[in-house]
């Protein structure tokens, strides 16, 4: 792999230096996402990858054109679009991976900071400083993304040897969860104050709580007119088109040249499965994770 980033940044590397304002968004994700590969290095193995998906495609695709025995015209056009298809997917998805990644950790972060803040709170409550709330909490591995953080609070302590505030700091800073930010900045902001640390979490975790199930409440309320939707357009929909199609077809057999029955085959295996898959990738979106 060391091997493969370094030659796709010989290649490419100029050419994301040339366009590195254009790709800022990747290169602000990369740190949140917790991926770690130089900026420079990441846009050249997208560039890199796309290039080598493309010439496989199109060996792919002249392979069958041969042992098919395509036509002329229709070749030219495999040849020109499959492969470019091809190349272009890998560069989206390769492109599109931090930023979907810093979705992913903020949402999980935001699921589960309420319940670590209570136990930060409740630890607090001993008297034990900051640095040993963290250390303790690094050992929860179903805290999810929010143990990582905090393991990176602790890393910067023990490993680089920041003082806790800096340490705190520096992770703020490059967390995916503004919520997560603000309750770290908010801890420090206390701490050299002189305030209760005590207080502050106990008043922030209530507060996280009480915010996150006003999200779960709304969430569940709005499940039911997801519901209603997906049952009018799901399901009553393609009912209602497919009693259509079967009236007309015994009335006009074919539409701009396609059979009717064709057309329905196509609605029943492709676009009735494409709209349960969007709606799907929909409520996953919009979900407020537990």
């Amino acid at each position: 792999m060391l091997n493969l980033n370094g030659l796709a940044t010989r290649i490419f590397g100029n050419l994301v230096d040339k366009y590195k304002e254009s790709f800022l968004p990747i290169k602000n994700a990369l740190p949140k996402a917790g991926i770690k590969v130089p900026f420079r290095t990441y846009m050249s193995l997208c560039f890199f990858l796309s290039l080598i998906s493309y010439i496989i495609s199109l060996i792919i695709v002249l392979a069958i054109i041969v042992v098919l025995k395509v036509s002329l015209l229709l070749s030219i056009a495999y040849c020109l679009f499959i492969p470019v298809l091809v190349s272009s997917v890998v560069f989206v998805l390769i492109f599109l991976h931090p930023i979907q990644k810093v979705s992913s950790r903020r949402k999980n972060i935001d699921a589960n900071l309420p319940f670590v803040l209570i136990h930060m709170g409740s630890i607090a409550q001993s008297g034990i400083p900051p640095y040993l709330i963290f250390k303790l909490l690094s050992q929860f591995e179903e805290y999810g993304e929010v143990t990582k953080e905090i393991k990176k609070i602790v890393r910067n302590i023990e490993t680089f040897g920041m003082d806790p505030i800096t340490a705190i700091k520096e992770t703020a800073k490059r967390t995916p969860s503004e919520n997560f930010k603000q309750a770290l900045l908010g801890l420090v902001t206390t701490t050299e104050s002189g305030g209760s640390v005590k207080e502050y979490l106990k008043n922030t975790g209530d507060q996280a709580l009480f915010d996150w199930r006003l999200k779960r409440e709304k969430f569940i309320r709005q499940l039911s007119t997801y519901a209603e939707f997906y049952t009018g357009i799901v399901i009553a929909a393609p009912l209602f088109i497919i009693a259509l199609f079967s009236v007309m077809a015994m009335i006009q057999p074919t539409i701009m040249g396609f059979g009717i029955l064709e057309i329905t085959r196509m609605s029943i295996y492709g676009l009735i499965p494409l709209i349960n898959v969007g709606f799907l990738l929909f409520l996953r979106g919009v979900e407020v994770e537990i």
